[in-house]
Formats: C-alpha cells, structure tokens, sequence
C-alpha cells in the first residue's frame, strides 16, 4: 500500500468519468458532464482543492480549462506539454501556471524540491502516464451516468494489473457515485 511518505510528493486524483470509462470526448470537451443536475451536491472537490499544494495537467486540459467562464484553480498549475511554452500562458494567469516538459517522475522530483506535498494529478493523458509509473497514491472517481461511446479514457492500456482498495463510496440523487480507492501496487 501506497504511503503518504514513500514519496515526498505524492499523486492524487479527483476525476469524473462517464459510465463507458470516458473523462472527456476526443476533443476534450466536457460538455456531457456540464448538463449533469446536481442540485448542490457537494462532491468535496473544494475541500480536494485545498489538501493538495500543487496542480498537474496536461495541455489538451489545460486549453479546457481556459475556456472556463472563470480560472477554477487558486493553487499552482503546472501544465505538462512538449509544445507549449510560458509564451502561450494568458498573462492573467502568468503567475497562477507554468509549462512543463518534464517526465513524471523527474517532475515529481522537482516539485519534492520545491516543498510540495500533495500535487492534484489531472488530464486522461497525464493521469494514464502517472499511475504507469506509481506516482498515484489514491483517486476519487466520480461515475456520471451517461454513455458517450467515444472519447479519452481515464485509464489506457497497462503492462500489469494495479491492485486497488476500495476506501469509500457514496450515491448521490442526481445519479452520480463517487468512488474513493487507494492504489495497492504502483508498479515498480
């Protein structure tokens, strides 16, 4: 079992999927998941917010996210790209994100350097290169209960299985159940 102090920085997720394994279609729109009636369900994705130190996505994410009304995030956003650059950050959110190429574990190491404990692991893509390789120490997925058919898994394909515990779960009226599991085997 994963601990918090195995790592000086550990990987975290809070995701919604669709039933059909889904985050997002391919074009990375989430607009499945913005029609979803929750009624002021509270999911704890403010309370998620603030037991992490540090934001990491990737840029198909990271273009989502600034189509946002407003920037969701108040902590630091890392955003992980071989393309972009500090240029293509707005400059209201210059101080808020910086860009990455790093690979996982070498950027994991970074951010233990910089003192972050807990970094919010985010993106189909990004999430799939963390947990190959055992930086992922526990997630919460929310099921939302749609088939799409198509789109951008959470989980791709794996060189082994990863063993799970299941630490919680909870239905919500809307439909929506959240799911808590700690990740038993990293893989390595």
């Amino acid at each position: 079992m994963i601990k918090e102090h195995d790592l000086m920085t550990t990987g975290h997720i809070m995701m919604a999927m669709t039933l059909d394994g889904f985050v997002a279609r391919k074009d990375h729109s989430l607009d499945w998941l913005m029609k979803q009636k929750t009624d002021g369900e509270d999911h704890g994705f403010a309370e998620f917010q603030r037991s992490v130190d540090v934001i990491v996505m990737g840029s198909g994410s990271f273009r989502t996210v600034l189509d946002f009304e407003q920037w969701p995030y108040e902590k630091r956003v890392i955003v992980l790209s071989k393309t972009l650059d500090q240029r293509d950050i707005p400059s209201t959110l210059a101080e808020k994100v910086e860009i990455s190429s790093l690979a996982p574990q070498a950027l994991m190491s970074s951010l233990s350097a910089r003192n972050f404990k807990r970094a919010y692991v985010d993106g189909g893509a990004v999430i799939q290169s963390f947990v190959k390789a055992g930086l992922i120490c526990d997630m919460k997925i929310t099921i939302v209960p749609i088939l799409i058919g198509e789109g951008i898994r959470i989980f791709g394909d794996l060189l082994h299985d990863i063993d799970l515990t299941l630490e919680g779960s909870k239905q919500f009226q809307s439909g929506l159940v959240d799911l808590t599991y700690s990740i038993q085997d990293r893989g390595t």
